[in-house]
């Protein structure tokens, strides 16, 4: 007994030994701020510095493991393998819904959670696999011309503030101790296009615009909402870089929000520093300026390559780097990764959670709440009893990139329009589909090009043989540097990796040692062999791909593409004669994303462009649809035509860079929309887009028009919709314009510039405006009361209104509340939004519906001279109704 006693007594000294002799960042008892600053005093800067990119490296010595700070969740996990897709963010916010914005996110942080646990096991700690979330995008979409505004939640700093809260919350969970994620809005800010120029432009707003317009929504997701993260934009704002910006990232950021967390910059924005901005002649400059305003990782590699020698100048000091480092590590120690999986309940989260039905479920609701009727005769919804013949007609009825929009997942089990149409059709009517034309009437796809097959390929093998297929040498790192790390034989050129390393699956059954598997991102490729022709004569040859390509022919360089770009065709001529022999290399080179390429041609008199995309119907097609109850036209957009950055589109007309140059509906579309009207039969345009679309007066020549957006996996909501299974009650979160001659100057930030931008300062008529949604059931509202009609500046007061649904079906009301200066001295906005409530009533159903407003919070403007908000003493109409248009009630309120 007594030799037990001593053994215990032994092994509670040696353990209590070992507990206290634990570095401090390794002790769980302390503060996790405690812990950080331990971590980061015992780096040496070189170790430091290795941590501030978001490739950040692993600290073998002191048990940090590599990180990749770069992941995606702007509508579901962003390329990191199978997902569940929501609809794109601006459909989201069409459903002015911020409740169920919160169990969105949330799910996206439990699929987040899951997969990053998942690829830790695994040993995979590349990109996209991480818990720091550079979502969600909340710039304001103030021109529809802008390509990434369907990333955002509209034009209206209040409706963004609000599904932007609730966003962040549901990412990062409520434990008190850990986060699930870290959310990042972005990108901060005064950011809106145009795109080719983001990386140079300099946004001068006026002081109103900049606190009412631009930064309100940060402010919300970051004082209110928390968010431990920020990005910032490629511009500058009044001529410095957002990035190294004392306004921005000290003053608002840090002083006036207290915000605690970290920033970051967006992609290779600290390049843009002293390359584009040339606020600083060298990177070592760019990046000791970055790091001193305030910017602590850098989405690059400009910090990890320059900040010792910034240091060694003395451009900047250690310390200063050390701050960056701490908040980095701390922000790492709140997502419990120093702390053992078990005492993390985020890490318990199981792999099943991805792609669950509970998750489908939720994509299908979000996307039926997304869908905004913008107009209706009573043709809608289709009753089934009464229709016979549907045809649907349309590029992106039968598309899955129309339902993804942009930083998306993938999703394993996608509907499709025309697949949900035919489902819900039923067996009683006849649905018939036509592709109809392209999306724009000069698009070309890799598709409409044939792959080059094995059989005109070969190149010799180390012993001299001949080998059908081409010679293919992978390096790591863009410019084919060194000895190719993996060679193989490729049959084709026709890859499309997606984000995945191009030998994934070889590394996955063991086939390749470590030190041969090929970067998810930043790689490159040459091939090379010979070509061989079916015949003699003139050949389109070239190239798609995601990211840059060269060809030659016979040493003649034919296609330099050597850029990031989207995924995208490239072809030149090439004479070509049948039994000759032609030397052939190809390079490709993939930077960040998605990686794909393929090599193509079209063979002299085999052109299947034609065939492939008609730019019109036939005459049995046209006969068809006269013979229809009624026709189903689903154009509009991809986000292969509106995105980011897009080179490709600069040279096609209504399109430059990801922007759009005309906000109407392409060409294509209009001529065939024009030739279905002729048939008489009634036509329903289902409307895919990630912005405002005009329609140059086709609008009155169809009795329906259903704005779908990108919705997600979940296609089969729009059917819903059309056969009245589901009820559209969503609302627009940006203004429908007539024309593109409506719009003022892209590039003038000034919210009252010409016309002026948004619901808030547009003096013209809208085709359809902020907040319009139509639904199959009416609404009637009554006994509008305000508890207050004098109030002091400082007063909450308290609003009521009672609706009710007189319609014949169950349906949702957003109800709508504007605040209106009835005199303004100040030059104040038309109106803005400042409360709303999507309610759900049945026929006969009525609800009395209150709001509490805040003076100082609701009734306020930025005075420029004061450098503060106020309140203006005077007359106040307070409007409720559907839509910014479509106001029922109003009261006017005093403030003395």
């Amino acid at each position: 007994m007594k030799k037990i006693l001593i053994l215990l007594l032994i092994n509670f000294y040696f353990v209590g030994y070992a507990q206290t002799n634990k570095p401090n960042y390794k002790n769980l008892s302390l503060s996790f701020e405690e812990r950080a600053k331990d971590l980061v005093e015992k780096m040496t800067l070189e170790e430091k510095i290795s941590q501030i990119g978001n490739q950040s490296k692993a600290i073998p010595r002191l048990g940090i493991p590599e990180y990749d700070w770069w992941s995606e969740g702007l509508h579901g996990v962003g390329f990191a393998g199978k997902a569940t897709v929501f609809p794109q963010a601006i459909a989201m916010a069409a459903s002015f819904n911020p409740d169920l914005m919160y169990n969105v996110a949330s799910a996206i942080a439990d699929e987040g959670r899951a997969k990053h646990h998942k690829f830790v096991r695994q040993g995979d700690l590349g990109r996209w696999r991480g818990l720091t979330f550079w979502s969600p995008n909340v710039n304001i979409f103030r021109d529809p011309r802008w390509g990434r505004g369907q990333e955002t939640y509209g034009e209206d700093p209040y409706l963004t503030g609000q599904v932007g809260m609730e966003f962040v919350k549901g990412l990062q969970g409520n434990d008190p101790k850990y986060y699930k994620l870290v959310a990042t809005p972005k990108h901060y800010a005064v950011h809106n296009g145009p795109e080719p120029e983001r990386h140079s432009f300099n946004v001068t707003p006026n002081t109103r615009d900049l606190w009412e317009t631009y930064l309100p929504a940060f402010e919300d997701l970051i004082v209110k909402a928390k968010a431990y993260s920020i990005m910032g934009a490629y511009n500058r704002v009044d001529g410095e870089p957002a990035n190294a910006s004392w306004l921005l990232l000290e003053d608002i950021l840090r002083n006036k929000w207290k915000f605690d967390g970290f920033v970051v910059s967006d992609c290779w924005a600290i390049v843009d520093i002293h390359k584009n901005h040339k606020t600083v002649p060298t990177p070592e400059e760019a990046a000791a300026i970055a790091i001193r305003k305030g910017c602590d990782l850098n989405c690059g590699s400009v910090y990890q390559q320059w900040t010792m020698e910034a240091v060694k100048k003395g451009y900047i000091d250690e310390s200063e780097v050390d701050l960056a480092v701490y908040r980095l590590m701390l922000a790492r120690m709140k997502l419990g990764m120093f702390d053992p999986a078990d005492k993390v309940e985020y890490a318990q989260i199981p792999y099943s959670v991805n792609e669950s039905d509970t998750n489908n479920e939720l994509a299908l609701n979000m996307a039926r709440e997304s869908m905004t009727l913008l107009k209706n005769d009573g043709i809608l919804p289709l009753y089934r009893s009464k229709t016979k013949k549907i045809v649907v007609v349309g590029p992106n009825a039968n598309t899955l990139s129309a339902l993804y929009g942009n930083y998306n997942g993938v999703s394993s089990r996608p509907i499709k329009v025309i697949d949900g149409i035919k489902k819900l059709a039923g067996k009683n009517i006849e649905v018939e589909y036509y592709k109809g034309c392209p999306l724009v009437i000069n698009e070309t796809t890799s598709e409409e090009y044939e792959v080059i097959s094995t059989e005109y390929l070969s190149h010799t093998d180390e012993k001299g043989e001949k080998i059908l297929g081409l010679k293919g040498e992978y390096f790591n790192g863009k410019d084919l540097k060194g000895t190719p790390i993996y060679i193989r034989n490729d049959k084709q050129v026709n890859f499309g990796w997606g984000n995945s390393s191009p030998n994934a699956t070889e590394a996955a059954q063991g086939q390749v040692n470590h030190d041969e598997i090929i970067n998810e991102d930043n790689f490159s490729v040459r091939w090379t062999g010979k070509l061989i022709v079916p015949k003699t004569g003139e050949y389109k040859i070239g190239t798609a791909s995601d990211d840059g390509t060269k060809l030659w022919i016979n040493g003649k360089l034919i296609i330099d593409e050597w850029y990031d770009h989207g995924w995208s065709s490239f072809l030149n001529v090439f004479r070509f004669e049948k039994d000759k022999i032609y030397d052939i290399k190809l390079e490709y080179a993939e930077g960040a994303k998605v990686a794909g390429v393929k090599l193509i041609w079209e063979i002299p008199g085999e052109n299947k462009i034609v065939d492939k995309d008609p730019m019109h119907l036939n005459n049995e097609e046209l006969k068809s649809i006269k013979d229809a109850d009624v026709a189903i036209f689903v154009g509009g957009l991809d986000a292969t035509w509106e995105g980011e950055e897009m080179a490709n589109r600069n040279n096609i007309e209504g399109f430059r860079g990801g922007d759009r140059t005309r906000i109407e509906l392409p060409a294509a579309q209009q001529e065939l929309v024009k030739s279905m009207i002729k048939t008489g039969t009634p036509i329903v345009f289902v409307l895919m887009s990630g912005s405002a679309i005009a329609f140059e007066g086709l609008d009155d020549k169809m009795p329906a028009i259903l704005q779908a957006w990108y919705p997600g996996q979940r296609g089969d909501a729009v059917a819903e919709v059309l056969f009245g299974d589901y009820n559209p009650a969503g609302r627009l979160p940006v203004t429908f314009y007539k024309s593109t001659d409506e719009l003022a100057d892209f590039t003038d930030y000034n919210m009252r510039a010409g016309k002026g931008f948004t619901y808030r300062y547009y003096k013209g008529e809208p085709l359809y405006p902020f907040g319009h949604g139509l639904s199959y059931t009416k609404f009637k509202y009554s006994k509008l009361k305000i508890d207050k009609k004098k109030i002091g500046e400082k007063d909450e007061f308290t609003i009521s209104v009672k609706v009710k649904n007189t319609g014949n079906v169950d349906g949702d009301e957003v109800v709508q509340l504007y605040i209106k200066d009835v005199e303004s001295s100040t030059w104040q906005a038309n109106k803005q939004l400042r409360e709303f409530k999507r309610i759900h009533l049945k026929k006969g159903e009525s609800k009395s519906i209150e709001f509490i407003l805040n003076s100082k919070e609701d009734l306020r403007y930025y005075n420029a001279m004061q450098r503060e908000y106020c309140v203006e003493k005077g007359e106040f109409e307070i409007q409720v109704g559907a839509s910014s248009e479509d106001i029922r009630l109003k009261q006017v309120i005093t403030v003395e």
